[in-house]
């Protein structure tokens, strides 16, 4: 099996809208219509782990911590089709008629992710092979090959006997297709499907021959049968097959979801249909076409850390999910109550995080909060993640502090449909994220996502609200700072887009080794990046020099760099800051570069944070972009969503510190969560609290 690839440029917020979707009356808007016109709140349920005493105390304990939206059969397929092509549903029946008579709302999901045991016995060479060749079995989640045909129909027909079944039952608000893609295969199965990708994408071997260079390494193909997937190798595979591998598999998961999308649609019209994105580097997907297919976008968000740190990476999680979406409200699918991972550790959340966090999710975009799982598993490879109901039950923290946010999310439902508006952005392309992760690159310390986080810090300690965009996307002028800090990839389209932006009068900051290779992994020629941006920067770089891990290089207006630097030559631009010694003594290190009515910088190599910090501050100056709250206050985030008329207005105010803050910065007005009038600098704001301000400007 294979599609047609439908990837990249069209992406970016504020957007319109994708020709898949079925519009706006099954968006998000149409989702909270079904929940009475509230947000949403609850998580995912899972009523096969239990008994009928504990399903009589779910359905109490739902309504004491107004839970109104539940995420039903991911995982259930064993029980829904206990042998192929037998289905028992009469469990299933029991769930959603009693949640709708108590007035809860189903997210109803295919539970593809999981196939049975007895899919396993059934169709072998339908479980996944790693890149070292070894066939995984059934024991855990995610053991499928997306191009085994088996798989594919066998998905295609669980998904249609649900829809069949329920496609009008008055519980289901929305569909759930799949969860988390995608498990990556290197099968026979997958070989054959992406030669057939191959053939659609290059046309001929001579031009896929030329795009990957084979004539490197005696790797000219003469036939399209000698083509594999990048399975382990003597050493380096080739870059740009590995690339092509990636974008392959990523249609091949939107291939998928389409499938199981049109089965529920033929039989369930006028009810959105999503599946739930992990951001941001567990799936090899083109989140930005995916985004063009969901009627909304839904995402698995966990945080990477604690304290600051969660809050930031929320923030990060949010805007990339708003962004996905044409920058239409989306929902939050999966958070954890309890749970915040730091390297191999799984942390606890402090109190208060979680109203915090989820009120955070509002504020970037969401049209609720929605937690894995409802109730913690006893049993089980997750019997350890958190829940809303945890191992010690309802009296509890945890379940304490779920009801008390259950209650601030109702108080929040007028701001549902309403949108963020931001005036940065930060560049993404899953092309440039793959292209940098392939095999060979000089440093091992070029993280794109590590480079997209910073970027996206920077800007948020600022105070400014970024949204992400696609480098070569229509519309970019409505941003007056953009932001490059890792497009190791640059087609000559993106690259003319970005020049065609600087010379209309926006700001834009290239970061190193951006705009080395072209879509096919080639590198461009006569000095980087590639020609149309070096244009625009008014550089040339000649050479890169990677440096010794912890090696740090002083620049002359005191900063360091770390990691990198590059022999760059103005050709136009001015030096901010220069080297001060070494090979590169005198060679500018930042550059700024006035072009036509815009300016573009150019950083060529890793800032220290204070530097980095105090650069993007400037930025945002020059470029118009002030902070939501101005002066901005250490530690308290703002965020402002707005209504589609821009009559009104709903300020985010949360305070990620221990003590309470006032806030003389902040507006007066109807102040959401406590239900007061607040005056001009009178809000005062609770320790790892928050408040929404309604205005009406």
């Amino acid at each position: 099996m294979s599609v047609e690839p439908n990837r990249g440029a069209a992406g970016g917020a504020g957007a319109a809208g994708t020709a898949a979707s079925q519009g706006a009356d099954v968006a998000t808007g149409g989702l909270v219509q079904r929940l009475g016109g509230r947000l949403a709140f609850g998580g995912d349920y899972n009523p096969e782990q239990w008994d009928e005493a504990v399903w009589r105390e779910d359905d109490a304990l739902m309504a004491r911590a107004g839970v109104n939206l539940v995420t039903v059969g991911v995982f259930s397929w064993a029980l829904l089709e206990p042998e192929e092509g037998r289905y028992d549903f009469g469990r299933l029946d029991a769930h959603l008629d009693r949640l709708h008579a108590a007035g809860v709302a189903v997210d109803l999901a295919t539970p593809t992710a999981s196939p049975p045991p007895w899919f396993t016995l059934a169709h072998p060479d339908a479980m996944p092979v790693t890149a070292d060749g070894v066939r995984l079995v059934h024991g855990s989640r995610d053991t499928y090959c997306l191009a085994a045909p088996a798989y594919r129909e066998a998905a295609v027909r669980i998904a249609t006997a649900l829809a069949e079944r329920y496609g009008d039952h008055p519980a289901v608000a929305m569909w759930h297709v799949h969860n988390e893609y995608a498990t990556v295969c290197y099968c026979d199965h997958a070989a054959a499907a992406f030669r057939t990708w191959l053939r659609r994408r290059h046309g001929t071997l001579d031009k896929l021959n030329d795009a990957w260079g084979t004539a490197f390494w005696s790797q000219r193909y003469a036939s399209w049968d000698e083509i594999l997937p990048p399975r382990a190798t003597q050493w380096h595979r080739n870059p740009a097959l590995t690339l092509d591998y990636r974008r392959f598999w990523s249609d091949q998961a939107l291939a998928g979801y389409r499938e199981q999308r049109e089965a529920i649609r033929a039989h369930s019209p006028g009810r959105p249909v999503v599946t739930n994105l992990m951001v941001p580097e567990y799936q090899v997907l083109d989140l930005w076409a995916f985004g063009r297919e969901v009627d909304f976008v839904g995402i698995d968000h966990y945080p990477c850390g604690p304290g600051i740190e969660a809050a930031a990476d929320i923030a990060f999680g949010g805007d990339r999910a708003r962004s996905f979406g044409g920058g239409r409200p989306w929902l939050l699918i999966e958070q954890g109550t309890n749970t915040l991972y730091s390297g191999d550790r799984v942390l606890p959340k402090e109190p208060g995080d979680v109203l915090r966090h989820s009120v955070a999710h509002i504020a970037h975009g969401s049209e609720g909060a929605l937690f894995f799982q409802w109730r913690q598993s006893k049993a089980g490879a997750e019997m350890w993640h958190s829940a809303m109901v945890p191992h010690a039950g309802p009296d509890s923290r945890i379940f304490r502090e779920v009801t008390g946010t259950g209650a601030a999310v109702s108080r929040l439902a007028e701001v549902a449909g309403s949108r963020v508006r931001a005036r940065a952005a930060v560049l993404h392309d899953s092309d440039a994220w793959w292209a940098l992760d392939v095999q060979g690159t000089p440093s091992a310390e070029l993280d794109y996502h590590g480079a997209l986080r910073r970027a996206h810090r920077a800007l948020w300690d600022a105070g400014v609200t970024a949204d992400f965009a696609h480098p070569a996307a229509p519309g970019l002028d409505r941003y007056p700072l953009l932001v490059a800090p890792a497009l190791h990839l640059l087609s000559e389209t993106a690259a003319a887009a970005a020049r065609e932006y600087v010379r209309g009068g926006g700001t834009l900051l290239v970061q190193h080794f951006s705009g080395v290779v072209d879509e096919h992994h080639q590198a461009w020629l006569g000095g980087y990046p590639a020609p149309a941006l070096r244009e625009a920067l008014g550089i040339r770089v000649e050479e890169y020099r990677p440096l010794a891990q912890g090696e740090v290089l002083r620049l002359s207006d005191g900063s360091t760099g770390t990691a990198w630097s590059e022999s760059v030559e103005p050709a136009g631009a001015t030096p901010v800051t220069t080297y001060t010694h070494g090979m590169l003594a005198g060679r500018p290190a930042l550059t700024r570069h006035s072009y036509g009515r815009g300016t573009a910088w150019y950083l060529s190599t890793r800032l220290d944070d204070t530097a980095y910090g105090d650069l993007m501050v400037r930025l945002t100056v020059e470029a118009g972009v002030p902070p939501e709250l101005t002066p901005p206050l250490p530690g308290v985030e703002a965020v402002r969503r707005w209504s589609p008329d821009g009559t009104r207005a709903w300020l985010f105010l949360l305070n990620h510190t221990d003590g309470p803050l006032p806030v003389p910065q902040a507006p007066g007005g109807h102040e959401l969560l406590t239900g007061r009038q607040v005056a001009p600098g009178e809000l005062r704001l609770p320790a790892r609290g928050a408040a929404v301000l309604r205005q009406e400007p």
